[in-house]
């Protein structure tokens, strides 16, 4: 594929740009599109990562984890996304880490999770980012579906015969090269997420707080941040929330001591205390059902000083007048499927199910923000459903479906294993 500088326009989409200077080899989902500035640089970013794979310089794999996780570089060889492919989610037939392949193999009964619709996790990466972005959270670094290919990606022995071959026909044979659609390996659909810097695991820092409390107003930062993070998970129904996959980038002050003077030596804060959240690893979220099998999947959040304090006038004001409105909630809905029916294997009736534990959710949500509960009370609220008795969304809703039924109940059965 022939390498073409483009210039993103503000007068023009970027989606459009891309598609047209990289033809099928880059893909960015049209459902995730707002046409703003922010997603005219997102689209900058992964373009300049094609950039950077048509340039030689390969995407990493990321060591930890379970899954095939892939860290995307500029042509400067710096770090600037984390691309995840569909296929080499942790069920996902081309894994390359053998951990979810030694569970399958040995214990086939406590593979996957019951309560999630297997390899959609790309999708989840994406419809958290688009959450976050609808109720003006900020706390999910941007993600998008995108297509992209590597070398360094985990293809089958086919993919990689298939492009080898083309290769040495195109080199002995020009013209008939020239027919092929494509000459290297098939780029591969998956969420990529814009890489963030300077955070560390809320693990770490969490425990350094306990010994280094934080000033005053630091502390109640952290605080309103923290509650946006509880918002966000609560409502995707997180199933992997542990303090290792959300992160906290702490900034301490900057004490400058030139201003000192020789009679009186003074301290002189320059730059103030910073503290921000990212919440990334949101993959196993947007389940069809509560979990009610083996484990519960807790929001381990729920266990911190934080979760003790009851939500505040500033969450409040931020998102209760959105979630109570249930033309929102619909909206929500409705771009959710735009987005989710992107995937091949996409299931209506499972994505209802999905829409009917989330609504249920910001029930809940709704209930304890009122009643000034503290995030430790709201996950202790029995769980509802809420389903909805038109299953129409996205463009196909009409004005008269707004007004359709709900109809909520609650989940009766409990995991076998409530603490983990």
């Amino acid at each position: 594929m022939e390498v073409l500088e483009i210039s993103l326009t503000p007068n023009k989409s970027s989606y459009e740009e891309l598609k047209d200077a990289a033809g099928p080899d880059i893909f960015i989902c049209p459902a995730c599109d707002e046409s703003s500035s922010g997603d005219n640089d997102f689209a900058g970013l992964v373009y300049e990562s094609l950039l950077a794979l048509e340039s030689g310089i390969q995407a990493e794999l990321i060591a930890s984890g379970t899954s095939g996780c892939y860290y995307m570089k500029d042509r400067n060889k710096k770090i600037i996304g984390v691309f995840k492919p569909k296929d080499e989610e942790p069920y996902g037939h081309l894994n390359p880490k053998w951990t979810k392949w030694m569970q399958k193999s040995c214990c086939p009964c406590c593979f996957g999770r019951g309560c999630l619709i297997l390899n959609q996790g790309y999708l989840s990466e994406a419809g958290a980012s688009l959450v976050d972005q609808k109720l003006k959270l900020n706390v999910v670094p941007k993600t998008k579906v995108v297509r992209l290919g590597s070398e360094t990606f985990n293809y089958s022995a086919i993919d990689r015969a298939k492009s080898r071959t083309k290769r040495n026909i195109t080199e002995k044979f020009p013209q008939i090269g020239r027919r092929f659609h494509r000459l290297g390996l098939p780029p591969k659909t998956g969420s990529f997420q814009l890489f963030v810097d300077g955070y560390r695991d809320a693990d770490f820092w969490l425990r350094k707080f306990d010994s280094e409390p934080l000033p005053p107003a630091v502390k109640k930062s952290f605080q309103m941040q923290f509650e946006r993070l509880v918002v966000l998970d609560y409502i995707i129904r997180n199933t992997d929330r542990g303090n290792d996959n959300w992160l906290i980038k702490y900034k301490k002050p900057d004490i400058d001591e030139t201003q000192s003077t020789a009679m009186n030596a003074e301290w002189s804060v320059v730059d103030g205390p910073q503290i921000e959240i990212a919440a990334i690893d949101n993959g196993l979220a947007f389940p069809f059902k509560h979990p009610d099998e083996w484990r519960a999947y807790p929001y381990h959040w729920a266990w911190l000083a934080q979760a003790n304090v009851p939500f505040s006038e500033e969450i409040k004001e931020h998102v209760l007048p959105q979630l109570s409105d249930m033309n929102f909630v619909q909206s929500l809905c409705d771009d959710l499927y735009e987005l989710f029916k992107t995937d091949k294997g996409f299931d209506r009736n499972a994505f209802h199910k999905q829409m009917s534990v989330m609504r249920g959710q910001i029930l809940n949500l709704t209930q304890a923000i009122r009643d000034k509960k503290s995030p430790l009370q709201l996950v202790q609220m029995p769980v509802v459903i809420v389903e909805r008795r038109k299953k129409t969304y996205g463009k196909s809703r009409t004005r008269a479906d707004s007004d359709d039924t709900l109809t909520q109940h609650f989940s009766t059965r409990s995991p076998f294993f409530s603490w983990c």
